[in-house]
């Protein structure tokens, strides 16, 4: 168990993924991120293993939820500036955990 002040230094924010890219360095496949999370954090890099079940052009304008406040991972030429969430599947792709309806870019899950 966690206490909530545990929970509540973990930075869950919404962001709109703007770009997306090939990541052809990476060891499993992936697309290297940019997801914008509006005026107070600005744009954030990320790579994510998630090409089973997206293809580039599904995932622009669509909102994830990731953890933006982890300090910056080198990912071999890369570096991620976020964590965007997601969950396996049991055929091993990753689902992305994105909102129901269209939501403020930079809102915090609390």
């Amino acid at each position: 168990m966690i206490r909530w002040d545990d929970f509540e230094k973990v930075e869950l924010r919404i962001g709109t993924i703007i770009e997306v890219e090939d990541f052809p360095e990476a060891r499993k496949p992936a697309y290297k991120l940019k997801v914008d999370f509006g005026p107070e954090i600005g744009v954030r890099k990320s790579s994510a293993q998630i090409t089973e079940l997206y293809d580039k052009e599904a995932l622009k304008g669509k909102q994830v939820l990731a953890v933006t406040n982890f300090p910056p991972k080198q990912i071999g030429p890369f570096v991620s500036e976020c964590l965007v969430t997601g969950v396996h599947t049991e055929a091993g792709g990753v689902a992305l955990v994105t909102p129901d309806f269209p939501v403020e870019n930079g809102g915090r899950l609390l």
